[in-house]
């Protein structure tokens, strides 16, 4: 059940991080996301999606600046 909350959560952060950066492919915020979110297997669950969040942002700010 944790899991699919984890799922669900991370599912909102790519919305979010779409709708943020529209300039940015949403495929690439969804690679963005799933790759942050691999660097964080085996810590404590509960704020995984905030701290994927806050580094899928600042990585995709970099990307959305190379895009202009």
């Amino acid at each position: 059940m944790v899991k699919m909350d984890e799922q669900q959560a991370l599912e909102h952060v790519c919305a979010r991080l779409a709708e943020r950066f529209p300039q940015v492919p949403e495929e690439t915020v969804r690679l963005t996301v799933r790759d942050v979110h691999h660097r964080f297997r085996g810590r404590v669950r509960d704020f995984v999606p905030i701290l994927v969040e806050r580094e899928a942002r600042t990585r995709l700010a970099a990307t959305a600046r190379s895009h202009n």
